[in-house]
């Protein structure tokens, strides 16, 4: 390979680009009409105009991906993640144009994109299931049917997509009377995401943990797995806080996960990244949920902890390199140094729901310092638009303990500075800050329950921004009211500051202090 399009955008495409740059390749980006100044679209060697800001006329539309790359002269295409990353007529089409699709086989995107189908392998290869059906309904299945399989699966369920995923097309189910409704909102939602109104029913795990193991195969068929990601901290199955190790995972748990995981990708023949995720129930049972056959958004935090370059390998498996070849002088293994944890930066604001917030940047000052990783999509000057996923930044902090890794992360969450747009740090902050994040006490239902802790102390940190504001403003009318001469002034500089109660008792400086800590 010489050089490789770049099928994405945002802080995928920016950490593409940056190892072809690494690996001496040269790079070609694509961007729709609101992208054309994006931070991707900088740093690539060149870039390429694919449409209007609608993905669906633009990242989404293969054609237009595929000319690209025949325009570029590029030798393969890396999908990135979403879009068209897990559509296996995307991988086919690239072969067809004799272009090298970095990733899996068309067929083990197929096979694995089904959710009833990926189910049914991994029972086939002895990995425990979630309870739910393995047919899928569609959208002329009978209601008596549908009551019926859902009696048998039992209350509380998940009405879910069968294509697709990230939550979408996905409904929780209480009682009877809620599932015909259910059903519809689902179906309508997976049609217009993914194009398949299919669904199928899941036995809902009340307060679970989101556990997922990374795999990397080669084209030699050798496959091995990582050291397991803890995905439990989102929002609506958005994740929000990721680390590695989990700490609610055992050395004896976390080698049975690593087996379930491998014993799944050698059923399916999978090459390149992918990711097997578990669910993880209040006793400590596992179940096998779905699997990813693309790289994972919070990959970099096992990076971070084997040292692996996942996208590199991607890359030379994808040139026919082994294993034992990938990052040349380390055999992948599922060794592993240390812990780390990844704080999401979207452009939404905690404080009024997780709405987005689009924008211009106007300010952006990174996170950085020992053991901390910035992979950002954004730059300062450039404005987030509506059309996409808000994600503009991934902060990942490293240390030899979890203590470590978290202290460190609220320190960079604490330097990170952007401005314009509402963000998640200052959640991300709080979290890691409360008593049951460092002891490793939550699930996937924390972020819901808890929301309005944080809300509660965000209210009282602007009423605190608000009073410092007016005991500024009342000192300085009262200097400026007394107006003394310039030797006056320099005089009295020291004077002033022992003089006034309202800065010598706490309620200024001892407030900003404060605010520094809730920020």
């Amino acid at each position: 390979m010489k050089k490789i399009l770049v099928a994405n955008r945002g802080e995928i495409a920016v950490r593409i680009i940056r190892t072809c740059r690494d690996m001496g390749l040269a790079s070609a980006a694509v961007y729709s009409d609101c992208d054309r100044n994006a931070l991707h679209v900088r740093l690539a060697d060149e870039a390429y105009p694919i449409g209007p800001d609608q993905a669906s006329e633009s990242y989404l539309r293969i054609d237009k991906l595929i000319d690209a790359a025949r325009t570029a002269g590029a030798d393969a295409v890396h999908p990135g993640y979403g879009f068209l990353a897990e559509n296996p007529e995307f991988a086919e089409s690239c072969g067809k144009a004799g272009l090298v699709f970095i990733g899996p086989s068309p067929d083990a995107m197929a096979t694995m994109g089904s959710k009833t189908g990926a189910r049914q392998i991994a029972a086939r290869a002895g990995v425990p299931v979630v309870p739910g059906t393995d047919e899928a309904f569609g959208p002329d299945a009978d209601a008596a049917r549908l009551r019926e399989a859902a009696a048998n699966i039992g209350y509380p369920l998940l009405v879910k997509a069968v294509a697709g995923g990230g939550g979408k097309g996905m409904r929780v189910v209480r009682g009877e009377a809620e599932l015909a409704g259910a059903v519809q909102l689902a179906r309508s939602e997976a049609r217009s995401a993914f194009g398949d109104a299919a669904v199928y029913f899941e036995r809902l795990l009340e307060k679970p943990r989101h556990i997922e193991v990374q795999l990397l195969g080669d084209r030699h068929g050798a496959l091995t797995s990582f050291v397991e990601r803890e995905c439990s901290i989102q929002r609506r199955h958005q994740k929000l806080v990721e680390e590695t190790p989990s700490p609610s995972v055992s050395a004896s748990l976390r080698a049975e996960l690593a087996k379930s995981a491998e014993a799944i990708g050698r059923a399916v023949g999978y090459t390149s990244a992918g990711t097997i995720e578990f669910l993880l129930d209040g006793s400590g049972r596992y179940y096998f949920l779905e699997m990813n056959t693309r790289l994972q958004v919070e990959h970099p935090v096992t990076e971070a902890v084997t040292g692996i370059d996942f996208v590199r390998a991607q890359i030379e498996i994808a040139q026919g390199a082994g294993l034992a070849e990938v990052n040349p002088g380390r055999e992948p293994d599922r060794g592993f140094t240390g812990h780390a944890i990844e704080c999401r930066i979207y452009a939404e604001d905690p404080e009024q729901g997780f709405l987005p917030s689009p924008g211009l940047i106007t300010h952006l000052r990174a996170a950085s310092g020992p053991g901390i990783r910035d992979e950002a999509g954004a730059a300062e000057g450039w404005v987030v638009p509506t059309s996409y996923d808000p994600l503009i930044s991934k902060v990942v902090a490293w240390a030899p303990d979890r203590a470590g890794a978290i202290a460190r992360m609220v320190r960079a969450l604490g330097e990170y500075d952007v401005r314009g747009i509402k963000t998640t740090v200052g959640f991300c902050r709080w979290l890691l800050g409360t008593a049951a994040f460092r002891a490793g006490d939550f699930d996937t239902t924390t972020v819901d329950r808890r929301v309005d802790e944080f809300q509660q102390a965000s209210g009282a940190r602007d009423a605190e921004v608000e009073e410092i504001a007016a005991i500024a403003a009342a000192l300085h009318a009262q200097r400026a009211a007394a107006k003394p001469s310039r030797p006056q002034r320099a005089a009295r500089a020291s004077d002033d500051l022992n003089a006034n109660d309202d800065l010598n008792n706490d309620s200024l400086w001892g407030k900003q202090a404060r605010l520094e800590n809730l920020r």
